[in-house]
């Protein structure tokens, strides 16, 4: 017999739970089919959550010919193939982990796209801003395929209970225990309850123990490959960044799971210099310390280094000055507020006038009243302290004195 979850796949939008924006009476995808108006989009969203589903159902309503492609697998000459049926007739290209397709094949692709003989619908797990090539992006439109929520889950399992091969009753703590170890995916959920089906006979009750005893490990949403781990970077960072101590351990331990010791190192780098920055300047040598000796000592010890450094940023001073005044300089001259480098500043100038260049170290405090910025930036403020930690407080009294001795206002 087929499996559970693949008996239970809607045969229709309404079977298609939490996803009413897209597949709902007023859902965008719906309209396109009432309307016979096929626009190209991109589904995105967790494993799990129903967008091959979604696709499938669109493909059968479209009525248009459907082919089916997977950018990680086909090549080149099979979408050649595909496409070269066009001449006849449009066609729905259906296209698996799209963010993955390679160059020449986009570029073979896009003028089918645009001048929509090929209607394409794209699934990945993948951020589509982050990873799809902009030329593609811009064809497309982009949902969102979003995540389930409890009660999603517990109505397609209810619905799914008459369908196993026993007669059995379900504790309803039975099914919030299914949906923590599934991770919220409905395809695992059904998987979970169709395998503690089996240790059961008619008239039998699931309880939560069953259950337990049934799945092993919990479902960890720690793929790296997966946007869902860079969520968890993301919320380490965040808790890092608002001294959450414990939320920072509790990521770095979701992280560690995984196995992927590089892609912290990186991060935590970036925390120290990002957000801890100069209210602690000696941050980022201890965390490259710490990042070394955990590449030294492997897992598991790699962790013990990686807790100390993430407990000492988590309650370390915090300052985001120094990068916020280069971002706020990159835009000045990002949008063209540049002007002529002064005479004082350039080389060839001062060598045809020495006495136009100060030496600072020959002056008191090795400060002289010369600026070196354009000079219709001169009222110009980039760096603002965060007078919040004592080494940042110093800077902020160094730099009231050089904006004395320059005249700075």
């Amino acid at each position: 017999m087929q499996p559970l979850a693949y008996r239970m796949r809607p045969k229709n939008f309404d079977d298609v739970y939490g996803q009413d924006h897209l597949v709902g009476s007023n859902g965008v995808l719906t309209k396109m089919l009432e309307k016979n108006k096929y626009l190209s989009f991109i589904l995105y969203g967790l494993p799990g959550t129903g967008k091959t589903t979604i696709a499938m159902l669109f493909s059968e309503k479209s009525q248009l010919d459907t082919y089916f492609f997977n950018a990680s697998t086909d090549n080149k000459s099979r979408l050649v193939d595909i496409l070269n049926t066009t001449t006849y007739h449009n066609v729905l290209l259906v296209i698996d982990e799209i963010h993955r397709m390679k160059k020449d094949i986009q570029d073979y692709l896009l003028p089918f796209m645009e001048n929509g003989k090929a209607v394409v619908i794209g699934m990945t797990t993948v951020n589509p801003y982050q990873s799809i090539n902009a030329a593609i992006r811009s064809r497309c439109h982009l949902y969102e395929v979003r995540s389930l929520l409890d009660e999603d889950i517990k109505k397609a399992l209810l619905k799914s209970v008459h369908s196993l091969e026993v007669d059995i009753k379900v504790k309803p703590e039975a099914l919030d225990t299914i949906i923590r170890f599934s991770n919220f995916e409905i395809r695992s959920a059904l998987n979970l309850l169709e395998a503690a089906s089996l240790v059961l006979n008619d008239g039998d009750t699931l309880t939560s123990n069953i259950v337990r005893s049934v799945a092993g490990k919990a479902q960890l949403a720690l793929d790296g490959g997966e946007d869902h781990f860079y969520d968890n970077l993301s919320a380490l960072q965040k808790s890092i960044r608002g001294s959450d101590v414990d939320a920072g351990l509790h990521y770095l331990a979701r992280l560690i799971t995984l196995g992927d010791l590089e892609i912290i190192y990186r991060r935590l780098i970036v925390i120290a210099y990002e957000d801890i920055g100069l209210a602690n300047p000696t941050m980022g040598q201890k965390v490259l310390a710490a990042c070394e000796a955990a590449k030294m000592l492997g897992m598991p010890e790699a962790r013990i280094p990686l807790a100390n450094i993430v407990i000492d940023l988590s309650l370390s001073p915090k300052s985001n000055s120094a990068y916020t005044a280069l971002d706020k300089a990159i835009d000045d001259f990002s949008n063209g507020h540049a002007g002529k480098i002064p005479n004082q500043a350039l080389n060839r100038e001062i060598k045809k006038d020495p006495s136009i260049y100060h030496y600072p170290h020959d002056d008191v405090n090795s400060l002289n009243s010369q600026r070196y910025i354009p000079d219709n930036l001169l009222s110009k403020h980039y760096y603002v302290p965060k007078e919040e930690s004592a080494y940042e407080k110093a800077l902020s009294e160094r730099k009231k004195l050089i904006d004395k001795v320059k005249h700075i206002k």
